[in-house]
């Protein structure tokens, strides 16, 4: 049996133009990041299918015949993505010069291992050539044979970024590091998550100031497509085996692409390929396999015939026949070429089908980056696609099983995810404190009445996909860097926030918790040790901001959610009405009203309506056996609390206070005293 989560449904204005192009055949967002062309350290935060390889041919254009630059050398993460910066005639649509790769030097077609790729890496080095294309892993080989000065005066671009990491262990990183510590090469790195799932920073702070960004967002995208107009999200918790239970999910009608569980996870049944028949069955009857493509085919009780790709059989050369097919540009605008697609591991990061309508994937995955790409395989526009969906298939806890807090833990990540992409899904926030001298920005619409001198104002810019908030008592950063993460990096702080095992367990269920002790002293630590060489009053800009960006994109949703029926607040502005709304009900919209809202309390109500209240009771218990009592980092991180708290009132928060928040101040303050009185004992 599946039940149904309410889905967010995100909908945009599909006014068509991030699709459109300027008279050098630029995109929007190939525009803007052209603009930063001269940049040497560049990094482009890019949704999937916003154009991100074609983006790159133009600036490594200009970086080799305006700018000076020997050759550009362009890395993938997999052999499968090379095929993103194959040639492309740019002249004809506008452009000064065409994208061209010498077949030698696309070494992602090459036969062979990495051995012999890294000697020709030695050879393209050598040549008069200007473009290589290669694997990380074949260009991790060669830095480590030639050394970085063998790269001077040339661009590294690297795509799929989230693959490296500021963690020493991280080969790819290290080498990065070391070209930047010397300075002679200039790097575009591109991704469309820039935050990885295991938590580790992407950069090292140092190195991550020496980037200029330019960032353009999946509102931004979305909303400026041609004819993709709404996207939901939703999961589904299910007992019992999933394949029993596909179909409930599963649309045959919709393009979808279906990710089975890996089969070491506690979804899979250990058998991958009866898994795939057992969902083959479900569908209808099977009527053989396609000579030329080797689709399965499949007749529905309908009478309609499915077209499915099976990339979960091992067999080489089937699953070769299945791939090569689904590559075939000569069907890339064929709707009927296929209806379902049924993988493992592949089809994910670079995969491209426009038509896709449905990701739905069993399961959790091993990260929010996985799932962040995933979902980017419905995203692509194509005509006559109005709506796409992605659908997290998760297990429900089982009372009886050993490993239930294992899908616990699964359950958790399934909701951070959901978390995650409502908030990159959403418009751009810019909070701005509210004092004397504010007044309305040129451009934003602030709803009926207008701007209101008297109060906290929500204005929004369609064009841009923007919101400007006004809210009292706003720390604003003051540093170039805390600005910077203010405007391009709070999705990566409020990441790295969901993703805290600790902070999610006990804002969906520790019935005692005081909301302050999450969106203060947990971001506040979050923040800390991510940004340790802001001060302290930059550190606490980045934090109202990332709690306020959270906490207003989950007020809008439970506006949005309980208005579901309600005409007047669907449609384009659903999220922007209730963003506007939860402003305009609250007396005041001040820092202090944002951080008392748990960040999980609409999760958490969503949650109770579909989990069975025996599984639901379940998790409680097995969150709470784990509940540990203060600690001392965590009385420490109370008291700094409480002295902002006396510099503010004259005076040290009360034990007996009837406000939760001042009462766990003033038990951190007797925590530590209490410590300090024993060690005084001995």
């Amino acid at each position: 049996m599946t039940k149904q989560v309410p889905s967010v449904s995100v909908n945009y204005a599909a006014n068509g133009s991030s699709t459109k192009s300027n008279e050098l055949g630029m995109r929007e967002m190939q525009e803007g990041a052209y603009e930063k062309r001269g940049e040497q350290y560049l990094l482009i935060k890019s949704p999937p299918a916003s154009g991100k390889s074609r983006a790159l041919m133009f600036i490594a254009l200009d970086k080799l015949y305006n700018q000076g630059l020997r050759q550009a050398i362009v890395v993938v993460p997999e052999k499968s993505i090379g095929s993103s910066f194959n040639d492309e005639p740019l002249s004809k649509y506008g452009f000064w010069a065409d994208w061209t790769v010498q077949p030698r030097w696309n070494l992602c077609n090459a036969p062979g291992g990495d051995d012999g790729k890294v000697g020709a890496v030695g050879k393209f080095l050598a040549s008069d050539d200007k473009v290589l294309v290669c694997t990380h892993a074949t260009f991790r080989f060669a830095v480590d044979k030639f050394g970085i000065e063998a790269f001077d005066d040339r661009l590294i671009a690297v795509d799929e970024f989230h693959h490296v990491s500021a963690n020493p262990d991280n080969k790819l990183g290290t080498h990065l590091g070391a070209l930047v510590a010397r300075d002679k090469v200039h790097l575009v790195a591109m991704t469309g998550s820039y935050f990885r799932g295991d938590a580790e920073a992407v950069l090292s702070p140092e190195d991550e100031a020496k980037f200029d960004t330019f960032t353009y967002t999946y509102y931004q995208q979305l909303n400026g497509y041609k004819y993709l107009k709404t996207l939901d999200i939703g999961y589904f918790f299910y007992s019992g085996s999933y394949a029993d239970d596909i179909l409930k999910v599963l649309d045959p009608t919709e393009k979808t692409i279906l990710h089975i569980p890996n089969v070491n996870s506690r979804e899979s049944t250990k058998d991958k390929h009866r898994e795939v028949e057992h969902i083959i069955d479900a569908l209808g009857d099977w009527q053989g396999a396609d000579p030329i493509t080797g689709f399965q085919l499949v007749k529905t009780p309908e009478e309609r015939v499915l077209r499915i790709a099976d990339l979960v059989d091992d067999e080489p050369a089937k699953r070769d026949k299945v791939s090569n097919a689904l590559k075939d540009p000569a069907h890339k605008n064929n709707r009927d070429h296929v209806d379902i697609i049924i993988a493992l591991g592949m089809a994910k990061e670079g995969f491209d089908w426009i038509w896709c309508e449905h990701a739905l994937t069993v399961g959790y995955r091993a990260s929010l980056t996985e799932i962040v790409q995933i979902i980017g395989r419905a995203t692509r526009d194509a005509e006559g696609k109005m709506r796409a969906r992605f659908t997290n298939l998760i297990a429900e806890p089982d009372a009886a099983a050993e490993a239930v807090t294992e899908a616990v833990n699964d359950t958790l990540k399934a909701i951070a995810a959901s978390l995650l992409m409502e908030q990159v899904l959403a418009p751009h926030f810019n909070f701005t404190p509210k004092t004397v001298k504010s007044g309305p920005v040129e451009g934003f619409d602030y709803g009926e009445g207008g701007y209101d001198p008297n109060k906290e104002n929500v204005g929004f810019d369609e064009a841009s996909g923007q919101f400007q908030i006004e809210i009292k008592g706003l720390v604003e950063p003051k540093s170039k860097e805390a600005k910077r993460i203010c405007q391009e990096d709070l999705n990566e702080v409020i990441t790295a926030f969901v993703q805290d095992k600790t902070t999610i367990e006990r804002g969906l269920f520790d019935e005692e918790l005081v909301p302050e002790e999450l969106t203060q002293v947990r971001m506040g630590k979050i923040v800390g040790a991510r940004f340790p060489e802001l001060d302290a009053e930059d550190q606490e800009a980045v934090r109202q901001h990332a709690v306020a960006a959270l906490n207003l994109t989950q007020k809008a949703k439970e506006i949005a959610l309980s208005n579901r029926d309600d005409t007047e607040t669907t449609g384009n502005t659903a999220l922007i009405d209730g963003v506007r709304k939860f402003a305009m009900d609250v007396r005041e919209l001040d820092i202090d009203l944002i951080d008392r809202i748990n960040p999980f309390g609409e999760a958490y109500s969503i949650l109770a309506k579909t989990m069975s209240e025996e599984s639901l009771r379940q998790v409680q218990a097995v969150i709470s056996a784990k509940k540990v009592q203060l600690s001392p980092d965590e009385a420490r991180d109370l008291a700094k609390r409480a002295v902002k708290f006396k510099q503010e009132r004259g005076r040290l928060p009360s034990i007996t206070s009837p406000d939760p928040w001042e009462k766990k101040m003033a038990e951190g303050v007797a925590y530590l005293a209490r410590m300090k009185q024993e060690a005084a004992n001995g």
